[in-house]
């Protein structure tokens, strides 16, 4: 089901909604001197160094065969309750308790589009990498923010002083501006560095899940913060990334700063959000039990 994303001018991101006086909005995001700093560097670090051309290679070989695990939606998303993302300079909540917050802050600012809420619930379901019965990967190799790899790295790119030790700077062609790619060769085209956004938009399309690929890109690049936040990358974007990135970037306000809000009690999402959310699962994934 394709539905029409609003224009820029058609979607107001409600502020008092999204802000809260506990958490200023330039209180977010905070690389420098944040309560979980050393955990959150070290992430980065380690994923600056790593995250090369091969490497994101080797991962889309590994994880293609789709045979880690057979679960729900539901089943996965329950595994979630187990994972705090050392990327996060924002929250140590787990990650169960952030797919609610950002999910039901995204019913409240697009009430016009069904699929939403969904996206949110599932956007970080990828980071299931993590766990032993998913190749138990490092948390730099499943989380923080991501960029394209075959290319020159943006310096808009947190941390982007750790790529110094990245192998891929010393090849030519990886290193150039361009890189592997042609100019506004569009987004569809980049090898983006591995982690759950990445994984998850693979999960979806192999089990053919009805979210509309805008969606779905939403799922894909919605760590992409370079490109939606700092607007970085436009030498590789063809004209219809500007929409997505638009959308991108509203996603993205809500995923981020609904980190300050409610957050919900077991009893709550069993008795309350569990009816509304398994009724948006069973619609947009045709297959109960899905492939990972």
């Amino acid at each position: 089901m394709l539905v029409s994303i609003p224009a820029a001018d058609d979607v107001v991101i409600d502020k008092t909604i999204l802000f809260t006086a506990e958490k200023a909005q330039e209180e977010f995001r905070n690389y420098t001197d944040s309560a979980r700093q050393d955990v959150v560097s070290m992430t980065y670090l380690n994923n600056h160094v790593n995250q090369t051309h091969e490497f994101v290679e080797r991962m889309h070989a590994q994880y293609s065969t789709f045979n880690k695990a057979r679960m729900t939606v539901w089943e996965a998303l329950s595994c979630l309750d187990q994972i705090v993302d050392d990327s996060d300079p924002d929250t140590d909540n787990s990650q169960l308790k952030h797919a609610f917050q950002t999910a039901e802050t995204l019913r409240e600012q697009f009430p016009g589009i069904e699929w939403m809420p969904l996206v949110g619930l599932i956007h970080d379901l990828g980071k299931v990498l993590v766990l032993p019965q998913f190749g138990g990967l490092a948390q730099w190799a499943a989380v923080g923010d991501t960029f394209p790899v075959g290319c020159a790295h943006s310096d808009r790119i947190v941390r982007s002083d750790f790529f110094k030790f990245n192998p891929d700077v010393n090849d030519k062609v990886f290193s150039s501006t361009y890189g592997i790619y042609q100019p506004n060769c569009g987004l569809d085209n980049l090898f983006m560095s591995w982690g759950h956004d990445e994984y998850m938009f693979m999960v979806c399309q192999h089990n053919n899940c009805r979210i509309p690929l805008q969606g779905l890109n939403v799922i894909r690049f919605h760590s992409f913060y370079p490109w939606h936040k700092e607007q970085a990358y436009e030498h590789l974007m063809q004209d219809s990334d500007y929409e997505l990135r638009n959308l991108v970037h509203k996603f993205s306000t809500c995923d981020l700063y609904s980190k300050a809000h409610e957050i919900h009690s077991d009893e709550v999402i069993e008795h309350t959000l569990k009816p509304y959310y398994q009724s948006l699962i069973e619609k947009y994934f045709p297959e109960p039990v899905l492939e990972w």
